[in-house]
């Protein structure tokens, strides 16, 4: 009797660990099927202003391509809208509310820009504009905060009497330029194509391809380092002369220096 109890009990025991494996493999097997989903990652842009191959930085002598001599006391700009371009061509657009910013050259916080919840996966480039769209310029007050917030956040690059921002604001002074002008100069720089009647549109779209494929994921978090070089404003395609025309607000010469700045950010390397 004993014995027969003994080989029930083998047996029920048995099946239990016959059931338990069916039962594990069953849910490997739906798990299979159904991987858990690959999570989003983040990753940053560092905008560091450089001067050919040295530091950039307010009150220093810099010489421009038409062979001035300038010192800048005030560099700063918008980028905007923000595209991600995958390896296939693909692109992932930055939400709105996540997508502008005001980066100033006496602010090292401002030139590290930050992006959440990018889709997992291999990117080779991004693409953003210099500048605010015409869209979000001329929406309605309560849609533009933070940076864009005209009485906060713009920080003079706001023109009220134009309804649009300064895209690129740069002040200095230049010995070549007349005592009268304190020997400053002033450009800011704007226009979107006009809210109520045609303007210059002086939005410059940025395209920068990495020199290899950049792996975003939850646990892969790269840092895309760029120079700014604030002398372009003043070559290619137009070499342009500082003492000529020392202040270029809302006139037709804006476009000039908007031509040349488009070429200001140049990706160099990933961290």
């Amino acid at each position: 009797m004993k014995k027969e109890m003994k080989n029930w009990f083998q047996i029920i025991i048995l099946g239990i660990a016959i059931s338990l494996t069916g039962c594990k493999k069953k849910e490997d097997d739906h798990n299979h099927d159904n991987p858990a989903p690959v999570q989003p990652g983040e990753a940053e842009i560092h905008l560091e202003n450089r001067v050919g191959n040295v530091k950039f930085y307010l009150g220093e002598n810099y010489v421009t391509e038409a062979g001035d001599t300038v010192k800048f006391t005030m560099f700063k700009y918008y980028v905007s809208n923000f595209q991600f371009i995958k390896e296939d061509g693909s692109v992932y657009t930055v939400p709105k509310d996540s997508c502008y910013f005001l980066v100033k050259a006496d602010d090292v916080e401002s030139q590290e820009l930050h992006f959440k919840n990018i889709p997992a996966g291999n990117y080779k480039g991004v693409r953003f504009i210099i500048g605010v769209d015409s869209l979000k310029s001329a929406a309605p007050l309560e849609e533009r905060t933070g940076v864009l917030d005209p009485a906060t956040g713009a920080q003079g690059m706001y023109w009220s009497w134009n309804t649009g921002y300064i895209f690129v604001k740069a002040e200095g002074t230049c010995p070549a330029i007349p005592d009268s002008l304190q020997n400053k100069f002033k450009y800011h720089i704007g226009l979107f194509g006009g809210y109520s009647t045609p303007t210059i549109n002086n939005i410059k779209t940025v395209e920068l391809m990495f020199n290899q494929n950049v792996k975003i994921s939850s646990n892969k978090k790269p840092n895309i380092h760029c120079y700014v070089n604030p002398l372009e404003m003043f070559k290619t395609p137009t070499t342009f002369s500082i003492p000529s025309k020392p202040i270029i607000m809302a006139s037709p010469d804006s476009k000039i220096i908007a031509d040349n700045y488009a070429d200001m950010i140049k990706f160099d390397h990933i961290h």
